[in-house]
């Protein structure tokens, strides 16, 4: 089965290894498993916060 990637240089999704726009290598877009004690839990919040922050968002 195959499961689709994601370019690390142009950022388009495909199911090759190797990007066909611009030839880089692709990954596997999964978030990280879940577990009730996530240790950087509070850094990810504090991040998105920032990211809003300076959107102007908050």
């Amino acid at each position: 089965m195959k499961h689709i990637n994601k370019c690390t240089q142009c950022l388009t999704y495909t199911l090759k290894d190797i990007c066909q726009k611009c030839g880089a290598k692709t990954i596997q877009p999964k978030p990280p498993k879940y577990s009730p004690e996530d240790k950087y839990g509070q850094y990810r919040r504090e991040e998105k916060k920032q990211e809003f922050k300076d959107k102007g968002l908050i």
